[in-house]
């Protein structure tokens, strides 16, 4: 069963109804729009930061961890899971969720390993960052709380773990809202060298390859992930309040290790563990999507993304892509919760 920890609590639904018409809506460019013949729910406007922490946060052993993770919503409502990205945290969806609790959505936002208050089972674990783990993470917390069937929606790393989990599981997502589209991707295809302009929006992945990289993180992670936000969202003006919110989860003892094995199996530096050499041989062949998906892309993200246009034919079913605008960055859920909220509303319309 769940057990819940003490941490400072919030009415979030009440933040949600105060916060109606205080803020403009995000401006939403939509592409190749398909109808659902459901008719939409427009949500509130919310300013972000208006919500600065949830309420208790709950932990529960699933698979080879124990989880930490917020909820928001009736219990009994449609299930949404939330993973979040690096160099980011819960609070990426500390606006996002009481929208959808307001819309009677049961919200799942979960730290993922290696982040806050997840940790693992046994010190035996290898501490894996490869892809499809994460993924078999946020499926065994499904199981662990019975929770059959999910709208799964995220960003950075928390998107490719979407892709993933529709890719593999379809039967597992009612539908999926993913920022910067299909971000599925395999150590094969990651040899093949990028001209270089794009290499270079990967330095920090090359810095990890090495041990000073690693050293590095492991004693510069505050400042390296605050100029990760800066780069990745160069309009957003957070304050340190914001970031010291999010970056108290990267105080995990297996953070370091986790980031690093991510980008060096990236890379083929690192190997995954054989148990999910199936699962990965899948997702080399780059399989497409057939759960109903909004993809989103922001108009000033700073990271490293594909084009809209060459992902578009990787989703099989209903689709939709939109821009959202307004200098929105790479943490879109933070900068534009009303637009991702919506979009999670209106996929599972369709």
């Amino acid at each position: 069963m769940p057990e819940e920890i003490d941490y400072r609590r919030r009415g979030l639904l009440g933040a949600v109804a105060m916060a109606v018409a205080t803020a403009p809506l995000a401006m939403i460019g939509s592409a190749e729009a398909q109808s659902s013949g459901t008719k939409a729910v427009a949500l509130p406007a919310i300013k972000p930061g208006t919500n600065t922490s949830f309420a208790a946060l709950k932990q529960i052993d699933a698979g080879v961890l124990n989880v930490g993770y917020a909820e928001a919503g009736p219990a009994e409502g449609p299930a949404v899971m939330l993973p979040h990205g690096w160099p980011y945290d819960i609070h990426g969806f500390v606006d996002v969720a009481p929208l959808l609790a307001f819309q009677g959505y049961r919200v799942i936002v979960p730290y993922l390993r290696g982040y806050g208050t997840t940790r693992f089972l046994s010190g035996e674990t290898v501490r894996n960052g490869q892809q499809s783990v994460i993924a078999v993470d946020i499926i065994a917390l499904m199981d662990a709380l019975k929770i059959e069937k999910a709208i799964v929606a995220g960003y950075d790393w928390g998107a490719r773990t979407a892709n993933i989990m529709a890719a593999l599981w379809p039967e597992r997502c009612k539908a999926m809202v993913s920022v910067s589209g299909y971000l599925i991707g395999s150590q094969e295809a990651n040899k093949k060298p990028l001209p270089p302009k794009a290499e270079l929006a990967w330095w920090y992945q090359f810095y990890f390859a090495t041990e000073r990289g690693r050293l590095g993180y492991e004693s510069n992670r505050h400042d390296f992930a605050k100029l990760i936000w800066q780069t990745a969202s160069p309009k957003w003006n957070f304050d340190d309040a914001t970031f010291e919110r999010s970056a108290e989860a990267f105080n995990n003892p297996d953070h370091v290790a986790i980031v690093i094995h991510n980008y060096r199996w990236r890379l083929g530096q690192e190997q995954g563990e054989p148990q999910y050499d199936a699962l990965e041989q899948k997702l080399a062949l780059a399989p497409a999507i057939s759960v109903p998906t909004i993809t989103l892309e922001s108009d000033a993200n700073g990271a490293p993304h594909p084009d809209p246009a060459a992902y578009a034919k990787k989703f099989s079913g209903k689709y939709t892509h939109r821009t959202v605008e307004g200098g929105i960055g790479h943490n879109l859920p933070h900068e534009a919760p009303q637009a991702f909220a919506q979009a999670v509303v209106d996929v599972d319309g369709y």
